[in-house]
């Protein structure tokens, strides 16, 4: 009869490999519930951890991983992701730990390439883009990966966290503009799945109380011009438009103008992301910028120290700031019949 093995003790648990050898190792935290289940298994089989499942316990690849689904129009235009990873390759560079990146179409792929990291291409992983019913989630804790979650997840998870406040400086944007005697203000959120989207959107139908402007995008330009074009529509059209992006807005704001809709005199435009440049456009553009650089370094400490063995934990990293533009500076039309109609040109 054979010896039993690390797998045996595993599929007889109920739980991945990792997860036993978590469980006798200690360099992550397993619930009292699953050690107890894996400790069961393996007096029954008479199995004890042997000097390989020991080295598969401590091995390390010296690498953690980035997995990215995205559509290539959006990565394309992306202004936060490039100025993150400079980030992470900062703090990475510090340690001499390489960065695992792989673009993914499909969740069978993104599954495969979590397994391959777990597998031994990488010791942990940053997720981004997170949902606010993610999959990835769960799947993760069963592979036994230590990963960083990066947002404000608000479910039940085991990982940990780098959270930024999202929801504030939707707030100081609207209390601007309603400052400025602006009573019409839509929001063009990005798609109300992810979770800094959603928080985004909250803040604002909260802060102004109501849906009625709220349009869903996608955060590519044509997705922003394209919600500009049928909010600019409406018998009693906005006065001010904040963007989830800066692509957006920028989209937004030349179409408003290709309309004979002057910004700001006519229309306020916000963005957010803090686009390098945002600042050099005419009208410079109203945005938050969110410092991705510096969130991508305290993403990557985070998941070293995770690794190391350290008890995952949730951080708040404050670095959302407004940058107040004069694409939102002229005040208020008194009504909307103060400035031009929309012609009829095709958008």
């Amino acid at each position: 009869m054979s010896r039993p093995t690390i797998s045996d003790v595993a599929r007889a648990a109920g739980v991945t490999k990792a997860t036993v050898s978590h469980a006798y190792s200690g360099k992550r935290p397993i619930s009292a519930p699953t050690k107890a289940r894996v400790f069961a298994a393996a007096r029954e089989l008479h199995w004890v951890p042997s000097s390989s499942a020991r080295a598969l316990a401590i091995r390390r690849a010296n690498a953690i991983g980035v997995v990215l689904r995205r559509d290539p129009a959006i990565l394309a235009s992306d202004t936060f992701f490039p100025a993150f990873i400079a980030g992470v390759e900062q703090a990475l560079a510090e340690r001499e730990v390489a960065l695992v990146l792989q673009v993914v179409g499909n969740r069978a792929a993104e599954e495969r390439a979590y397994r391959a990291m777990v597998a031994g291409r990488a010791d942990g992983v940053i997720v981004l883009d997170l949902h606010r019913e993610d999959w990835r989630v769960p799947f993760l804790e069963q592979l036994g990966l230590p990963a960083v979650l990066l947002g404000a997840y608000d479910g039940p998870t085991t990982m940990s966290c780098v959270r930024t406040d999202d929801a504030a400086p939707v707030r100081q944007l609207v209390a601007h503009l309603q400052a400025r005697g602006h009573t019409r203000i839509a929001h063009v959120a990005g798609p109300l799945g992810y979770v800094h989207s959603w928080a985004r959107a909250r803040a604002y139908v909260q802060t102004v109380g109501s849906r009625a402007l709220l349009r869903e995008a996608d955060f590519t330009a044509g997705s922003g011009r394209a919600a500009t074009a049928e909010l600019l529509e409406l018998p009693d059209r906005p006065t001010a438009i904040l963007y989830a992006n800066d692509t957006m807005a920028i989209a937004g704001a030349s179409y408003a103008q290709s309309r004979g809709i002057a910004v700001p005199d006519a229309l306020a435009v916000a963005g957010f992301d803090d686009d390098h440049l945002a600042a050099h456009l005419s009208p410079a553009l109203t945005s938050v910028s969110t410092d991705p650089a510096r969130r991508g370094r305290v993403a990557t400490t985070r998941l070293l120290a995770d690794v190391a063995g350290d008890p995952p934990t949730s951080v708040t990293v404050d670095c959302t700031v407004l940058r107040l533009r004069a694409s939102t500076d002229a005040p208020a039309p008194r009504t909307t019949h103060d400035h031009p109609a929309p012609t009829s040109t095709a958008p």
